[in-house]
């Protein structure tokens, strides 16, 4: 990638950063925000069984992990 030029090379860490902040958004929104929501009895989690809950958030967080690992490689690329 050392054929980049300055844009191109700051374009790409936009890129990078957009992938990383979308890593922690998928984090908070599906593991943090139901972990919560059940620790503290919200009532739409008691309908719900709890291995449905626990496949959703490990669901969000392997996407969370995912973009952050999508994220480090493209910029690490640029090295």
């Amino acid at each position: 990638m050392g054929d980049l030029n300055a844009a191109e090379i700051e374009q790409t860490k936009l890129l990078t950063n957009a992938m990383d902040r979308a890593s922690t958004a998928c984090f908070t929104v599906g593991v943090f925000t139901p972990l919560a929501g059940y620790g503290y009895g919200v009532a739409a989690f008691a309908s719900i069984p709890v291995s449905q809950i626990l496949t959703g958030i490990a669901s969000w967080f392997f996407t969370a992990i995912g973009l952050h690992y999508v994220a480090r490689r493209t910029l690490k690329r640029l090295a």
